[in-house]
């Protein structure tokens, strides 16, 4: 017969569903990036968060690196279904690429702890995202755009490759900007204010790439 202490202890133990475990993980994962950042995350300290035994992590994730690669993979993979979502809606090269920059800008901001985890310093090897044209290949998504605005003649001829960095590092810096809440003294607080100025931002970045009527 099970003593008081032995009952007490088999009822305060955890309990999770089939597969909920790894979900558990990432979400605490999340929640302690967002209100503590980084330095205070741990496997130890993601399994008291999710109410799991120290030693339940390693169930699915080796180490610290491999719980954030897993992070970062789910980011990518729901950023990338944001960009194709809104670029769908575009019937033009222009207007896609245009959609492409915006929905990245609006994906951070709504998603910072994913976007700080997907961009962070914190991997000694960039995390394996998996073959071009996978779902989460968002990057391919705008060398594409890119490509087709050329064959329409409005974007300048060249090299995809460096275009699509240079357009890359000016919207993930107005994300990044966005984020860290360097703005907000700009007045700049709300999601609509950040998705009109992606907006501005990237039509700016369009004007620049535009094919010379001289060409």
């Amino acid at each position: 017969m099970a003593t008081r202490g032995t009952r007490k202890k088999t009822a305060d133990k955890p309990r999770y569903h089939h597969g909920d475990l790894r979900r558990a993980l990432l979400d605490a994962s999340l929640a302690l990036i967002s209100e503590e950042g980084f330095g205070a995350l741990s496997l130890r300290e993601v399994a008291r968060r999710a109410g799991v035994t120290h030693a339940a992590p390693y169930r699915h994730f080796p180490d610290k690196e491999a719980l954030l690669a897993a992070v970062a993979e789910e980011g990518f993979r729901a950023m990338t279904a944001r960009m194709k979502e809104r670029m769908v809606r575009e019937t033009t090269p222009d207007g896609r690429l245009l959609a492409c920059g915006v929905a990245y800008v609006l994906f951070a901001m709504e998603h910072p702890a994913h976007f700080r985890v997907m961009f962070g310093p914190h991997f000694s090897h960039p995390p394996d995202l998996g073959e071009a044209g996978g779902d989460t290949d968002s990057f391919g998504l705008l060398v594409g755009s890119l490509a087709e605005a050329q064959r329409a003649g409005m974007v300048r001829e060249g090299d995809t490759q460096p275009l699509a960095l240079s357009c890359w590092s000016m919207v993930h810096g107005l994300a990044s900007l966005l984020v860290d809440g360097l703005l907000a003294r700009s007045g700049i607080t709300t999601v609509a204010q950040a998705e009109a100025l992606a907006e501005q931002t990237v039509r700016v970045l369009l004007h620049g790439l535009a094919r010379s009527t001289s060409d």
